[in-house]
């Protein structure tokens, strides 16, 4: 069939062609201000019982977590007749702006935690109305408007609506650098691997196709569903590499097929039949390790699930589609204006470094892959140290507006940089109340709560209390905790907190409750999440090779390509080693929590992809002369060159993700460039050479029952 299609494609090529570029011409004009519909956010869940307990303290007491603060810093002192006319007129120009369900300041309520102790600044609390999105487009478009009208004030932003839209503006800045410094640093590599200039454009053709339909699913998705921010930046990149990838193999297998005398229909019907069959398949297994972040109720994860199932598919089928006929609108010219031929040689194909490799390796397979894999153990090691936290400012650069202004907030308001746990008691008379209170002023941590009818300090009231801290049969305390919001002290006494009798409904609110809800979501899914993501993986590797072995030993064999990734995540990131490497970003003493699952789900797609790339030609071999190390030896051969150009490839479109000024982009970049390095260049050079060296005919062993059941399917019986 995929020799059919291939055939057809190049026989009315100009038609595909013509009805391609319809079809990105289209994609482009309903892909126009896309952008401004990417929502920011969506790293935490919105069901869960702190995001509640924030809505319910909003709507009932004005209270809770603003998620936006603007410091003002007047040209006069704060007590002065102008500076007050200003602040109260931009207090009523927040609420007259419908976009805030509260908004507090220095100047209504004298609140000592809303004025520098200087008296040379004041704060504006204000929680913005809505979802996530919904607050960081409110704050987008309310922010300027006010440093506008009140320039009296001297105002800066920050809080979480503003730190995402900051982030939403930065992610566009450097999806425009990343395809400036992508696309000629690509078309620079596959100009090594071709040596011609138009061979080495088909694959930025398709690449170019790929991202353009990229932007209009994108664009689609919007309209039913809440698509992060950060989907443009990794979907375009992953579609991006990817369709390049594809295309590199099935024109690799097209010029292979020219230099064996056949036909350039010949050439185009069997590269498209056999390389096009794992192209396809690869497709498969990395959009169904994608699938697995659908199980995760964060939208942030799911939107990328959303957005980058299709795109990989995408490129997949503009591979196997389009490029046909762009191999026979080129025709035998592929081959002219060889600009490398007088430097280094006429072009090679395969490469016998790679069967030397494979030969010594299979020689002494125990020798040389157990040093590999203790190494790789080692890069693992800081790992288990991680310490997880959530998005703030500080994935910002140091010199973005919101960075700064929570810089200014925590050098000159000591009180508001107290971190706080928010409970909410539903169904307790008052005494019960205040004698709860009493008690959680004891615990360790706690250097005071404050209740309706008294503050306490270690069990004893020292301040009267807020009586509008109770509303119908809830009461809300707040408890002062002398930690960091996502130290695991913290932690520990959230759920300390609410694992203890209360004399009531309990509900837990604040950053670190938020922190610890959101652990407690991903740690929930993530059972469903692997199992979805390895049942698929031995599932699709069995129809492809018809060993029960090999699937177990491609998931082995992704797990250590990602040990690299996950120690540098802390040891670079976390710990803020090596930082000149990548860029100067904002040490937090944590890793973004919801990273290390996203960056685990496309690793293992990608290590997938040139699992399956090495393996068919590992088969088509075996099937051949049914010799196993022959087999493996000559499949590395023939794939060697290719997945070390294709890997290099697809490291240096993610690697542009770390030039970002968004410390997330960075850390995805340089995991993902990591997982793609360590897994072509020694896990398939050493590890599975080995291995299926110490196997021998196991490897392709299956009970007959399984046998018959892939022969009747025949997914795959030759290679790329």
């Amino acid at each position: 069939m995929l020799a059919r299609v291939g055939a057809g494609a190049a026989r009315r090529f100009r038609a595909v062609l013509v009805l391609a570029a319809l079809v990105c011409g289209a994609a482009l004009a309903l892909s126009a201000g896309v952008n401004d519909q990417l929502a920011g956010g969506g790293y935490t869940p919105s069901d869960s019982e702190s995001a509640v307990a924030q809505r319910t303290l909003s709507e009932r007491f004005q209270g809770g977590t603003p998620n936006l603060v603007l410091v003002a810093e007047p040209a006069a002192a704060l007590d002065a007749p102008e500076t007050v006319d200003a602040a109260r007129r931009l207090q009523q120009a927040v609420r007259d702006s419908g976009k805030a369900d509260w908004v507090h300041s220095f100047w209504e309520t004298g609140d000592p935690a809303l004025v520098a102790p200087d008296g040379r600044a004041a704060m504006f609390a204000v929680r913005l109305s809505g979802e996530e999105d919904h607050a960081q487009r409110a704050s987008r478009d309310l922010v300027p408007e006010l440093q506008r009208d009140f320039p009296g004030l001297r105002l800066s932003a920050t809080g979480e609506a503003q730190v995402n839209a900051e982030v939403n503006e930065q992610s566009q800045v450097d999806l425009v650098w990343a395809e400036l410094l992508g696309a000629p640093l690509v078309g620079l590599l596959l100009l090594l691997v071709f040596r011609t200039p138009l061979a080495a454009l088909l694959p930025l053709a398709i690449g170019a196709v790929s991202v353009t339909l990229t932007l209009a699913v994108l664009t689609l998705l919007t309209k039913v569903t809440d698509v992060s921010m950060f989907a443009m930046n990794i979907t375009t990149a992953l579609g991006f590499g990817l369709a390049v990838d594809y295309s590199l193999f099935i024109v690799t297998r097209y010029r292979e097929e020219l230099a064996a005398g056949r036909t350039m229909d010949e050439a185009i019907a069997t590269s498209t039949a056999k390389a096009g069959r794992t192209v396809l398949f690869s497709a498969v297994t990395v959009a169904v390790s994608l699938a697995a972040l659908l199980v995760f109720p964060l939208y942030f994860l799911r939107s990328l699930a959303y957005a980058a199932l299709p795109v990989v598919l995408i490129a997949g089928i503009a591979s196997i589609v389009v490029l046909p006929a762009l191999l026979r609108l080129t025709g035998r010219h592929l081959a002219r204006w060889d600009v490398l031929s007088r430097f280094i040689g006429p072009p090679r194909t395969e490469g016998p470094m790679w069967h030397r490799i494979a030969t010594s390796v299979m020689r002494r397979p125990l020798l040389t892959s157990l040093p590999v894999i203790a190494l790789l153990l080692v890069f693992a090691i800081p790992f288990a140290d991680v310490r997880f936290g959530l998005t703030d400012e500080r994935v910002l650069p140091p010199d973005a507006g919101s960075h700064r202004a929570a810089t200014i907030v925590d050098e000159r308001f000591p009180q508001a940089k107290q971190t706080t746990v928010e409970v909410l008691l539903t169904g307790a008379g008052s005494q019960e109340t205040e004698r709860y209170a009493q008690e959680l002023s004891q615990r360790e941590g706690v250097t005071g709560v404050q209740a309706p009818g008294a503050v306490y300090v270690e069990g004893a009231p020292v301040a009267p209390g807020q009586p509008a801290r109770t509303s119908d049969e809830t009461a809300w305390i707040t408890m002062a905790v002398d930690h960091e919001p996502y130290d695991t002290a913290a932690e520990d006494l959230v759920r300390s907190v609410r694992a203890a009798p209360a004399p009531g409904e309990l509900a837990v609110a604040g950053d670190t409750a938020v922190l610890v809800d959101t652990k407690a979501s991903l740690l929930e899914r993530l059972p469903a999440a692997l199992a979805l993501l390895g049942l698929s993986t031995l599932v699709l590797l069995f129809l492809f090779t018809g060993s029960v072995l090999i699937p177990f030993k491609a998931i082995l064999m992704n797990l250590l390509s990602l040990t690299a990734s996950f120690g540098a995540a802390v040891y670079v990131f976390q710990y803020g080693n090596l930082r000149w490497l990548v860029g100067d970003f904002t040490v937090t003493g944590h890793i973004e929590v919801t990273i290390p699952v996203l960056m685990f789900c496309i690793a293992f797609g990608l290590s997938m992809d040139y699992e399956v790339f090495l393996l068919s030609r590992i088969r088509e071999q075996y099937l051949i002369g049914g010799h196993n190390e022959e087999a493996v030896a000559i499949g590395l051969e023939r794939t060697g060159r290719l997945v070390t150009a294709a890997a290099g490839i697809v490291a240096a479109v993610l690697l542009v993700l770390a030039t970002s000024q968004l410390s997330i982009l960075k850390l995805l970049g340089v995991g993902l460039t990591l997982a793609v390095v360590v897994d072509a260049a020694l896990v398939r050079a050493v590890i599975v050479p080995a291995f299926m060296r110490l196997m021998g005919r196991a490897n392709w062993w299956a009970p007959p029952l399984l046998r018959r059941v892939h022969r009747r399917i025949g997914i795959s019986e030759s290679g790329d």
